[in-house]
């Protein structure tokens, strides 16, 4: 059945959509504090560059794949390829987005709580140690983390449910851009910090003495992250959209969009870090330590953080929705009330599933896989794994089941891309990235051996 319920009502709707998804924790989150602990500068370079030539070739193929069908993830391969196990690689994406969102709803509890909080003046006044005393108290209380956690998700479902195109498109249209304010506001008071110009120099300036094969790793994984590539949540994006939309245009401007917000996060975070003090290599808890510090110390400071925090949440939860649409999509097969059923029937399930993630800062502290608490277990396992062989499988797959001809014919419509451009983007998809993938995965070999 083709899957036309919701249909994107126009580009700019299906890029803040798109670029809703892909810009999330991904970018605003993950971004500086991977950042931090891999190198800054040069991990910021090698993560353009993976972005670049890795993830936009990609993220192309995943539009081709969704636009062409029509269809959801797990049908779309099955359409393009009936009678082989292809199909897996739309499975793969659902297996992958729900360990996600096991561990992506507890930071999305996270957001709820520091809310909350600023809303009864709770962040108002602290020090960065006393934010920093704040934080591990919040994220070790069971009850607080799982009932935010739940809630996190519960609105999620409510929105998946009701069918996302109307809520998102209206929504992003005044949040995406609200958000960039206010990072530019966050950037020049950050930048104007004492000491600023050495938390700049570390993360624009590359210092490839600091480039390790973690480094290279971590750096495709979260150029992954940060699109949503490899899972297929674009397929199902995509299948909602017009044949006359521009597809490489629309992806290079969700490219473009995703490092800028990179590179906001990392002017807004980083000149702060070390102007207070801190270590840049403080990892997941630094967003939430610093950014109140930093707030703090600006006219109205409370306002803009609890603005920002909203607006964050707004990122988050727009990745939240593509995340369980793409789990729901083949189950519901266009059927809105199947729809709704397992929207809340999923979440549930994930809200189980992620207890031990949720717990990992508190009483599940103590448990390791590899050296690692559950909850960097799953972020380690989707991001540096799961997401780049579903990347890996993709670029194998469109070359291999698709035509030239099919894919410049889907390319070429609604756009004017030229043989030159199509056989650049054919080569990077085909040679570059299979080959970049299958390198990092070697080495991640050796890195898990590490690990024990």
């Amino acid at each position: 059945m083709k899957n036309n319920v919701d249909q994107w009502s126009s580009k700019l709707s299906f890029i803040l959509a798109a670029a809703g998804s892909a810009i999330g924790l991904g970018a605003i989150w993950k971004f500086p504090y991977v950042a931090g602990t891999s190198g800054g500068g040069v991990f910021f370079l090698i993560f353009i560059l993976f972005t670049v030539l890795v993830g936009l070739p990609l993220l192309i193929g995943e539009f081709i794949i969704g636009r062409s069908t029509q269809k959801d993830a797990i049908q779309s391969y099955k359409q393009i390829a009936p009678n082989t196990g292809w199909r897996f690689v739309g499975r793969l994406g659902v297996v992958t987005c729900f360990i996600l969102l096991t561990f992506y709803s507890v930071v999305g509890g996270w957001i709820l709580i520091y809310i909350g909080i600023g809303l009864t003046g709770g962040l108002t006044g602290l020090t960065e140690v006393q934010y920093g005393e704040l934080f591990g108290q919040t994220i070790t209380n069971p009850f607080l983390v799982l009932a935010s956690q739940l809630i996190f998700l519960l609105i999620t479902a409510f929105i998946v449910a009701k069918g996302v195109s109307n809520g998102i498109e209206k929504a992003s249209k005044i949040m995406m851009p609200a958000l960039f304010l206010i990072f530019l506001f966050l950037i020049i008071r950050s930048v104007t910090l004492d000491g600023a110009m050495e938390g700049i120099e570390f993360f624009l300036y590359p210092d490839f003495s600091k480039v390790t094969s973690e480094a290279i790793l971590f750096a495709m994984g979260q150029s992954f992250f940060a699109l949503s590539v490899g899972v297929s949540v674009m397929v199902t994006y995509s299948s909602y959209l017009s044949k006359k939309e521009n597809l490489p245009q629309s992806a290079l401007a969700i490219v473009i969009l995703n490092l800028i917000v990179a590179l906001l996060a990392g002017l807004a975070i980083f000149p702060a870090v070390f102007s207070f003090g801190l270590k840049p290599d403080a990892g997941p808890v630094l967003l939430f330590n610093v950014l109140p510090t930093v707030f703090n110390q600006m006219p109205f400071g409370i306002l803009f953080l609890i603005a920002f925090l909203v607006l964050f949440l707004f990122a988050t939860l727009t990745s939240a929705f593509s995340m369980l649409e793409l789990i729901v999509a083949p189950l519901a097969k266009g059927d809105s009330k199947k729809k709704s059923m397992y929207s809340w029937i999923i979440t549930i399930v994930i809200f189980i599933c992620g207890i031990p993630a949720a717990l990992s800062f508190g009483v599940l502290s103590e448990v390791t896989i590899f050296n690692l608490s559950i909850f960097d277990a799953s972020d380690f396992l989707v991001s540096n794994i799961l997401m780049p062989l579903g990347a890996l499988l993709i670029s194998i797959f469109v070359p291999l089941k698709l035509s030239k001809q099919q894919l410049m014919d889907e390319l070429t419509q609604g756009s004017s891309i030229g043989k030159k451009l199509f056989t650049i983007w054919f080569i990077l998809l085909k040679y570059v990235a299979p080959v970049a993938i299958i390198l990092v995965f070697l080495d991640v070999l050796g890195f898990l051996e590490f690990l024990k």
